[in-house]
């Protein structure tokens, strides 16, 4: 019995070829011929592995291919979410917050402009007729076709007028580097009396050579003053040759190529700040810009001749 151990469990396909089993009594003999359970686990088995090869073949290509252990212990320590992904993410972030911002401060600088035009709002700016520092004859049409800063003083002033004529170069030229040929600057004085052609020529060149000095007649200078909202006085009963101060307004008057008024900037705004807003305005004009320089087609006046100072009204 001992001997029959060595009988091995194979399908029933296969024959037991075992120099034990013809040595085994004829009762161990039925006894091993009878079918075993792992004999029906094995036909069981073989059929279901065909059964499955038939319906579904395994793939030969693996799920996550990785060529090197390092490259998959990476990928599982990392996930999704790489260092490439993180930099385009605040890259993306940032540049959003930034387009946001100038469209934000595009709007408002649109809605002051737009402001400004609106009905039952009081205007600022209107027609004038006026003559420039060469004698020429200079309206409010000439102002057209460019940015314009405006600007009103006078000749005689001490300090203020000074100061503020300095700041306004630098404006002119910050916002010229920038956009070009644009801007206008326009000096309107407030003080006719005293300040005729050739003292206005001869008071520009000390500031900047764009400048347009506009001057007139009392009544042509308080008419455009009232269109303008510009205050000014001059003292009653002023003697031939007398010394006097004349009160007006501080301010910088900014109007777009149609002659509309866009802005005002005070003692407050610096050059740069003020430069910085009319870049942005002037960039975001739509129309085309005359760049050129002013018509030569005004026409020329020729300044009376004798003592420069003499004034051009009673």
């Amino acid at each position: 019995m001992a001997r029959a151990q060595k009988v091995a469990y194979q399908c029933p396909s296969q024959p037991i070829q075992t120099r034990a089993f013809s040595r085994l009594s004829a009762s161990s003999r039925r006894t091993a011929l009878q079918p075993a359970t792992p004999i029906r686990h094995c036909q069981n088995a073989s059929s279901s592995f065909a059964s499955h090869s038939q319906l579904r073949p395994f793939s030969e290509t693996s799920r996550n291919a990785y060529k090197t252990v390092q490259e998959a212990r990476s990928r599982q320590r990392s996930g999704p979410f790489s260092w490439k992904a993180a930099v385009l993410f605040v890259v993306t972030g940032a540049a959003m917050i930034v387009y946001f911002q100038e469209e934000k401060a595009r709007l408002e600088r649109k809605r002051i402009a737009d402001e400004t035009k609106g009905v039952g709002k009081p205007k600022v700016g209107g027609p004038f007729n006026l003559i420039d520092q060469d004698g020429k004859p200079f309206s409010s049409e000439d102002m057209k076709g460019k940015y314009a800063l405006v600007y009103f003083g006078f000749t005689h002033c001490p300090d203020i007028c000074p100061e503020e004529l300095d700041k306004m170069a630098g404006m002119i030229d910050i916002v010229k580097k920038n956009t070009g040929n644009t801007l206008l600057p326009v000096f309107v004085t407030a003080d006719p009396a005293r300040d005729t052609p050739a003292v206005v020529k001869e008071y520009l060149k000390e500031f900047h050579p764009d400048f347009i000095g506009l001057t007139g007649s009392y009544d042509d200078i308080k008419r455009m003053c009232k269109v303008y909202r510009v205050y000014f006085s001059t003292p009653p009963e002023v003697k031939s040759g007398q010394d006097y101060l004349v009160d007006h307004s501080i301010y910088f008057y900014l109007m777009d190529p149609d002659g509309d008024f866009v802005e005002v900037y005070g003692r407050t705004h610096t050059a740069e700040e003020a430069a910085k807003i009319m870049t942005d305005h002037i960039k975001d004009w739509e129309k085309p810009i005359n760049q050129g320089l002013l018509s030569e087609a005004r026409t020329k006046a020729v300044i009376p001749e004798g003592d420069p100072h003499d004034p051009i009204v009673s």
